[in-house]
C-alpha cells in the first residue's frame, strides 16, 4: 500500500505544478507500455470508450465492471507510473467502484455527474473522497460534468454558468481538479480557470483547441485525449489495410514496439 500512496501523492503534485500534465490515454497493457516508454511520460490515464471497444462493448457503462477493473489492473501492473482511470459514472456506487479501483494500485479517476441534480452530484464527491481517505490515499477525484458534451443549442453562456456552478461545488466537495470535456474557446477556458482557481480546471485535447502552451498559461492542470489515442492507432491501422489492398505493403516507419 505504501507504492500506491507513492503514486498517489505523485499524481496530486503532477496536477499541482506549474507545468501542464498531458495524459495520452491507454486501454491496454501494450498501448500503456508504448505511452510509459516514451520520454516525457509522468502518468498514465486510461480511456473508459477504448477499454470498452477493446472488448466489443459501447461506452457507457456497458462493459462489466469486473472486466473493466481487471484490465484496469493489469494497466498498473504494466508501469511503474501513476495511473488514474476512467470510471465513468461509477456503475451506480461510484464510491464502492473508487474503493475497488484503489485496491488493484490506481490513485486517480474521472466520475461524471451524469447531470444529476447539483447537490446530489456534490454528495457523490463527497463519498467519493471519504472513501480515498478511509483508505489513506491522497486521490486525485477528477470530477466531470458534461455540461458542454450535452449542451445542444443551449446558450453558452447559460452553459459556461453551469459548468462554474457545478465545477465550484465539486471542488467545495473535496475534489482536487473538475473535468469539463468539450470543445471551449480560450475565453471560456479562461473563465473556467478564473471560477476554479489556478490548476484546478482538466480538459481534453480536441483538435482546434488552444495551444498547449496557452492552456498552461491560463492555469488549466491536466490535458488528456480521451478514445483520441485509439482512434489514431486504429487509422494508421486502416490506412495500411487499405494500401495492402491497393497491392502495397507495411510502412517503412513502422517501429518494432513490443
Amino acid at each position: 500500500m505504501s507504492d500506491v500512496r507513492a503514486r498517489a501523492a505523485e499524481l496530486r503534485r503532477l496536477h499541482e505544478a506549474p507545468e501542464l500534465l498531458t495524459l495520452v490515454n491507454v486501454w491496454d497493457v501494450v498501448s500503456a507500455r508504448v505511452v510509459a516508454a516514451v520520454p516525457g511520460t509522468r502518468a498514465l490515464a486510461t480511456a473508459s470508450h477504448s477499454i470498452a471497444a477493446t472488448f466489443g462493448f459501447d461506452d457507457g457503462e456497458q462493459i462489466p465492471l469486473d472486466l473493466h477493473l481487471g484490465m484496469v489492473e493489469r494497466i498498473v501492473a504494466a508501469t511503474d507510473l501513476p495511473v488514474t482511470a476512467d470510471l465513468e459514472g461509477g456503475y451506480g456506487d461510484a464510491a464502492g467502484t473508487v474503493r475497488r479501483a484503489i485496491d488493484v494500485g490506481v490513485v486517480g479517476a474521472n466520475i461524471e455527474d451524469q447531470l444529476r441534480p447539483v447537490a446530489e452530484a456534490a454528495r457523490q464527491v463527497e463519498r467519493v473522497v471519504r472513501v480515498a481517505d478511509q483508505a489513506g490515499v491522497d486521490f486525485v477525484l477528477n470530477a466531470r460534468t458534461d455540461v458542454f458534451l450535452r449542451a445542444g443549442d443551449r446558450d453558452r453562456r447559460e452553459i459556461l454558468a453551469e459548468a462554474v456552478e457545478r465545477g465550484r461545488a465539486y471542488l467545495d466537495a473535496g475534489a482536487p481538479v473538475v473535468f469539463v470535456p468539450g470543445f471551449l474557446d480560450e475565453r471560456e477556458v479562461a473563465s473556467l480557470c478564473e471560477a476554479f482557481g489556478p490548476r484546478r480546471l482538466t480538459l481534453i485535447g480536441l483538435p482546434g483547441h488552444p495551444p498547449l502552451a496557452r492552456l498552461e498559461e491560463l492555469g488549466v492542470a491536466r490535458v488528456s485525449f480521451g478514445p483520441v489515442p485509439q482512434n489514431v492507432a486504429l487509422t494508421a491501422l486502416q490506412l495500411m489495410v487499405e494500401e495492402v489492398h491497393r497491392g502495397g505493403t507495411a510502412p517503412e516507419d513502422t517501429r518494432r514496439l513490443n
